[in-house]
Order: structure tokens, then sequence, then C-alpha cells
């Protein structure tokens, strides 16, 4: 009876393991994509390129240098440029261009999202926010004529 019990557990364990790649339609941890083009190339002064292919249709490529080399930590900025492509599950092309440097990471692409327009009536009301205005002063209303220290007889 215990060696029943054994192997039905044996069993049961090897039904239960999980099997992602058949129920969720993606390729087995086993498959090996093959590398068709790669390229690496580091210079003494910093400035680097890169590219390559897969066999699955991913293309990448980046370059990248140092600005304002040896002028100082505050005004050094590594600069890179890059762009991938590769192919969505529902077989949308998606192609990704992108600048970083010291104004920050700039991605271009067709598939990024937008955003809306700003409608009209903030676009006014930003537009006067913006505009310098004059600072409101109670006592402005007054003129000379009209208010004399010795002519108030509250105290």
């Amino acid at each position: 009876m215990k060696l029943f019990l054994c192997l039905s557990a044996l069993v049961v364990a090897a039904i239960a393991r999980p099997q992602f790649a058949q129920y969720y339609n993606q390729p087995s941890y086993k498959q090996q994509v093959p590398i068709l083009a790669y390229s690496n190339e580091v210079n003494p002064d910093g400035s680097y390129a890169y590219n390559y292919q897969t066999g699955d249709g991913i293309n990448a490529q980046e370059s990248g240098y140092l600005k304002n080399a040896g002028a100082g930590p505050e005004r050094e900025a590594q600069t890179v440029q890059g762009s991938f492509s590769y192919t969505a599950p529902d077989g949308t092309p998606i192609t990704l261009t992108y600048t970083a440097d010291e104004n920050g990471f700039r991605p271009q692409g067709a598939h990024l999202p937008t955003p809306p327009p700003i409608p009209e009536a903030i676009a006014k009301s930003l537009n006067l926010v913006s505009q310098p205005q004059q600072p409101y002063n109670q006592y402005n209303q007054y003129s000379q004529n009209q208010y004399r220290p010795g002519n108030y007889r509250g105290f």
C-alpha cells in the first residue's frame, strides 16, 4: 500500500508540473535564437558603437561618446544615439529611435502614446497666467487728495 501511495504521488507531481509554453503560446525556454550579425567596438577615448541582428527579427544599434571630455565632471556628459526594431506578438513592426544626453532620454516611435491636445479654454487660461500682471495694492484705489493722514479721526 505504501508503494502504491508513493507511485501515485510521483505520477501526480509529474503531471502537475507547469507547462507554460503550451498554455500561453510562448516559445519554450529551450528554443535558441541565432545571432545573424554582431559588431561591438569600444575605443580608448570612451566612444563606442554596437549593433546586432537576431534570427527572430530583432535589430539593434547604438553609438555613444563623452561630450566635453576633460572639461570636468560638471561639464562632461555621455551622449548616446540608437535604435531597435522587432515584431510585436500581434505582428505589428515596432521601431524605436532614441537619444540620451544631458537633456535626458528622448525616445521616438510611431507606437508611443502621444498626449491629447490641450483644450482651448485651458490654453487661454495658461496664456493669461503666463503674462506678467500688475500686483494689486489695496491702497492704490485712493488718490492723494482723498486720503490725508491728518484727516483721519479714528485715533
